[in-house]
């Protein structure tokens, strides 16, 4: 078992993955700051000056529960938190689609370079033929 965690650490995997984490967590915080400071407010002034981040249902009054997020979680009061979950479920989508679209990219590019080197022109005709061909199937000329 040392031996193959050895070979895996040894190959690269253990760097790629944590490189991979570590740009996860710095693109977790843009989108966090992306919704929170930029994309939210806005929709909070439309919607009547809406702070999201603050709403919550209070469940259970605190020793004297405030009428903010703040106040109440300082009063012990037992809230529902329901608009920080609306700003985790826009970030989780911005997230997600941006992860989309990478993912999306980087397949178009796969294909393109497996249809690149999958076929070849004959050199006689000019026809497009497989790179493994020894002969053209149209010209029947020699492929070297």
């Amino acid at each position: 078992m040392f031996k193959e965690f050895k070979e895996f650490a040894i190959k690269g995997n253990m760097l790629d993955m944590a490189v991979g984490i570590i740009l996860g967590a710095a693109f977790g915080t843009i989108v966090k700051s992306l919704v929170d400071d930029i994309i939210m407010p806005p929709i909070g002034l439309i919607l009547g000056d809406i702070d999201f981040s603050s709403l919550f249902i209070l469940l259970k009054n605190g020793d004297p529960a405030g009428p903010s997020l703040a106040a109440a979680n300082k009063a012990g009061a037992l809230t529902l938190n329901y608009g920080t979950f609306i700003n985790g479920f826009i970030s989780f989508l911005i997230v997600a689609f941006s992860t989309f679209l990478l993912v999306r990219s980087f397949n178009r590019l796969r294909r393109k370079k497996e249809e690149e080197i999958t076929t070849q022109n004959c050199p006689e005709c000019q026809s497009k033929i497989s790179v493994e061909a020894k002969r053209c199937a149209f010209c029947t000329s020699q492929i070297s």
